[in-house]
């Protein structure tokens, strides 16, 4: 190592609190350290707040797939391309409590649901409210994607008891354009904050190897840890290319380079758990043991992820088995003050609809 390298490895290890005023030339400087000190100090800033070979894991299921309005130039649900799939309603309640059961018995701790929807409608919506109830009443967590929520059903989905929403930034704002028109930046932005003034935990990440410059991949970092608290889910996904995207036959991120990501948004997020989600099933297991060693503590488990492919369950047993990776032991059921909370914001929400019912339009 340099003395210039030891000099920041050894600044940065001074400082693993989290921040929220990164800059994009600090970042750079990360993403820029030798592969080995950049790990090593990934990993002590993941020591510092986690048990250091536990892994969160989560299971995802479609809900609600294909047809979806919003022009994503990666995802084969959009209904602007051709690309094989099936269009299907909205699941059945007891389908999913089934998928939920089946998760939870295979080692889940959370479960998490999809809708392929620009914005859920209120009458989705309430059927989506009685899923979150459902699966949590199982002893999971629950986390939901549904596209843009406004402040309204941000406060149905948490009064429900919703842990977690996701909704991901994809990558930087200077890139965004490039890869989606239906929907703006600050779109993504609103959500989050309504997410978060609603009380539910966030799950926000992006994309890489869509053709983004290395810039781009630390303009994501940053929008992500500027948010003040950290998100506290931050999938580190890779793209997984689907043929009849705009995207199939962009070139392949070097596996170093995602590796690279992985250990960045570990220091800068240091108490976040920091997900290996899509493009996994492409990495074989030294790329995986990589990532867990550069700090990725979250994984999804199962046979696929929406509507790509995810190694099976077998596979990483027999991975965490080589490793001597656990899953995360965590007590996912709601506690007296977790149902305290949950009440409480809905006493204040009646106060407040309430308050507003005693006012007119003077206009009419």
């Amino acid at each position: 190592m340099s003395a210039d390298s030891t000099s920041t490895v050894s600044t940065l290890a001074a400082d693993a609190a989290p921040r929220h005023d990164w800059t994009l030339d600090e970042i750079e400087a990360l993403f820029a350290l030798p592969f080995n000190d950049l790990l090593f100090k990934a990993q002590c800033v993941h020591r510092q707040h986690f048990d250091a070979n536990a892994v969160q894991v989560s299971t995802l299921l479609s809900i609600k797939t294909g047809a979806c309005p919003e022009d994503c130039k990666y995802c084969p649900q959009s209904g602007h391309y051709n690309t094989g799939l099936d269009k299907e309603k909205l699941l059945e309640i007891e389908k999913v409590v089934e998928q939920a059961k089946s998760a939870l018995d295979a080692g889940a701790s959370r479960f998490c649901m999809g809708a392929a929807w620009r914005s859920p409608r209120q009458r989705d919506l309430e059927v989506v409210i009685e899923m979150v109830k459902r699966v949590k009443a199982l002893g999971l967590e629950t986390c939901m994607t549904l596209g843009m929520v406004d402040e309204a059903q941000a406060h149905q989905l948490a009064d429900a008891g919703l842990d977690y929403y996701n909704h991901n930034l994809d990558t930087s704002p200077e890139y965004y354009g490039e890869i989606i028109t239906t929907r703006s930046y600050a779109d993504r932005l609103d959500t989050l904050g309504n997410v978060r003034q609603a009380g539910m935990k966030i799950c926000s990440g992006g994309i890489l190897g869509m053709g983004e410059t290395a810039r781009d991949r630390a303009g994501l970092l940053r929008q992500l840890a500027n948010l003040s608290p950290h998100p506290e889910s931050v999938p580190i996904n890779m793209l997984v290319k689907v043929p009849g995207t705009p995207l199939e036959d962009v070139e392949d991120l070097d596996p170093i380079e995602h590796l690279r990501a992985i250990a960045v948004a570990r220091i800068m997020m240091p108490k976040s758990h920091v997900r290996l989600s899509a493009g996994r099933e492409q990495m074989d297991e030294s790329t995986q043991a990589l990532a867990f060693m550069a700090g990725a503590n979250s994984i999804f488990y199962g046979d696929t992820l929406l509507t790509t492919g995810n190694p099976q369950v077998e596979r990483d047993r027999a991975l965490f088995d080589k490793l001597g990776l656990h899953p995360e032991r965590r007590d996912t059921c709601a506690s007296d003050d977790e149902r305290e909370q949950v009440l409480a914001r809905q006493i204040e929400r009646q106060a407040r609809e309430a308050s507003s019912a005693q006012f007119y339009d003077a206009a009419v």
